[in-house]
């Protein structure tokens, strides 16, 4: 689990990364998304990680903070296909408005998470 982890780490490390350095590139991959097959594969994607974070938790070194990411995400993608493919295009026109600015601070939180979480999952478990 622990590896699956790593991947879910190395995964969101890797969107951050993207939208850091081309968040014009980023704006056009994620404008894919906004489409009622892509909502339902973002969806998909959230509530794997969330699984992940969960049931690897326990072998982390941080397994609270990942039970809350755990649980964040998985909550996230079970509503996600509530959203409607309208709103999420709200969403991501008014992202996109705002310039690459915006985009820039959301890879840099995602950089910094996916880090915690490689972190988290990188050594070992600290004995209680």
């Amino acid at each position: 689990m622990k590896l699956l982890g790593l991947l879910v780490a190395l995964s969101i490390i890797c969107i951050g990364l993207m939208a850091l350095v081309a968040p014009d590139r980023f704006l056009s991959a994620a404008e894919y998304t906004v489409t009622p097959k892509g909502l339902y594969v973002i969806a998909a994607l959230r509530v794997i990680f969330g699984l992940v974070l969960l049931g690897a938790s326990s072998a982390s070194r941080l397994p609270k903070t990942l039970r809350v990411f755990g649980a964040v995400a998985l909550i996230a993608g079970l509503t996600t296909p509530l959203l409607g493919v309208e709103r999420a295009r709200a969403i991501f026109n008014w992202s996109s408005i705002h310039g690459t600015g915006l985009i820039r601070v959301w890879g840099a939180i995602a950089l910094a998470v996916g880090g915690l979480i490689a972190y988290a999952f990188a050594g070992r478990r600290r004995a209680v």
